[in-house]
């Protein structure tokens, strides 16, 4: 097997300590690659006004498979107060980096698994009359990454033209007195080729794995139109999976439910914005922030990435203390991709193996309020955890 070119990014914050540590594990398993280091993050917003600088993409653009740490991101008002004197009042406009790879790529398949690992004290407990239960967890959310409300199509004060084209709608008659000024609008835009995609790779990943049940979690009772589009195409695929059940659950009970009986749900399907709650929902029924990671896929590229965002506050503790499973499992979805399953497996089993001895933990799995003085309290280093894991192999 040729050597693969995979373009790593770590971006800000503890993205760059965590990052290295994915790759010690990558490399300690036998899986051989060529790493690109690629700019992005608030670092080259503030020196080029570009979180993501067309280098970047141009090496997406050749190798079309990334690692990704974490980005900083910040509100408007501060982002632009941030960047450097000579590039203020240039026009430019802060926009999320891996919002804008996701568009540019067509990177429509975001997958958020959720598997609980025994003897992880963050998981999920029930109780029933005085019995403790510790249900595990196995659910693989499908979020449409493209459009919905992340598409970016919103207004503030909305030009004359795009106000006028709204309120041909009558439901706009409510906000008729409203000035253009205090007015602002997001757009919620599906398309039934993005739904008809998501659903359908879905399904296949319910066959693949042993799933017996896809649950389209949307809100199709009020958002009628978009919600309802998604509902309608899953309809129309279930029939090819009769093996499989199709449930649907609206955004809003389903988190009341995810906190009842969360092991009975497999894969789960949202668009967007809800695919965002109901994963972190899940990941923090598995341990939070430090388990919780992604992948986000198109038809030709595929950027891995953890979900716990660049927590800035941390990146400067030496030792470092965060967690690095996030990132650890984010190369195993990688090496899933890649069709690397044995060597996934391999890495999957150590981290098991470590949660469930349980004498290597960071600050995090003891519920410990993340400062320079967890590794005095008895928390695990990013390093060390790492090196528990590493033993593990």
């Amino acid at each position: 097997m040729s050597e693969r070119n995979i373009v790593i990014m770590p971006g800000d914050g503890i993205g760059k300590g965590v990052l290295p540590e994915a790759l010690r594990i990558l490399d300690a398993v036998g899986f051989s690659a060529n790493y690109i280091h690629a700019d992005i993050g608030w670092e080259f917003w503030c020196k080029e006004g570009d979180p993501l600088p067309q280098r970047t993409i141009d090496l997406l653009t050749e190798h079309r498979l990334s690692l990704f740490g974490a980005i900083t991101s910040k509100p408007k008002d501060q982002a632009v107060r941030e960047l450097d004197p000579e590039l203020q009042d240039k026009g430019h406009v802060y926009y999320s980096p891996i919002v804008g790879l996701r568009q540019h790529f067509k990177l429509d398949l975001c997958i958020r698994p959720c598997h609980s690992f025994r003897g992880n004290p963050l998981n999920y407990v029930r109780r029933i009359n005085d019995s403790i239960t510790e249900p595990e967890i196995d659910v693989v959310i499908f979020r449409q990454n493209t459009e919905g409300l992340y598409a970016g199509v919103e207004w503030t004060n909305p030009p004359d033209e795009i106000r006028s084209a709204f309120e041909i709608h009558p439901k706009m008659a409510a906000f008729n007195s409203t000035p253009s000024e205090d007015l602002a609008i997001s757009c919620r835009i599906f398309t039934r080729k993005a739904c008809h995609r998501i659903v359908l790779e879905a399904f296949k990943h319910a066959q693949k794995f042993g799933y017996k049940s896809v649950t389209i979690c949307e809100k199709p009772n009020v958002i009628r139109e978009t919600s309802g589009m998604l509902r309608g195409e899953a309809l129309k695929i279930a029939t090819d999976f009769p093996e499989i059940q199709l449930w649907h659950t609206n955004i809003d009970a389903q988190m009341m439910w995810l906190n009842k009986n969360p092991e009975d749900y497999g894969v789960i399907v949202s668009g967007n914005m809800f695919g965002d709650i109901v994963s972190d929902a899940f990941a923090g029924l598995v341990g939070g922030l430090g388990f919780a990671y992604s992948a986000n896929i198109g038809e030709d590229c595929a950027i891995f990435e953890p979900t716990h965002g660049s927590a800035p506050k941390y990146e400067e503790l030496d030792p470092p203390i965060v967690n690095p499973i996030a990132m650890i499992l984010t190369a195993c979805l990688m090496l899933e991709h890649l069709d690397e399953i044995e060597m996934a497996k391999r890495i999957r089993n150590a981290i098991g193996d470590v949660i469930a001895e349980g004498k290597v933990r960071t600050y995090d799995m003891m519920r410990l309020v993340g400062g320079p003085d967890v590794i005095k309290q008895g928390a695990a280093s990013t390093h060390k955890m790492t090196d528990a894991i590493l033993e593990k192999l």
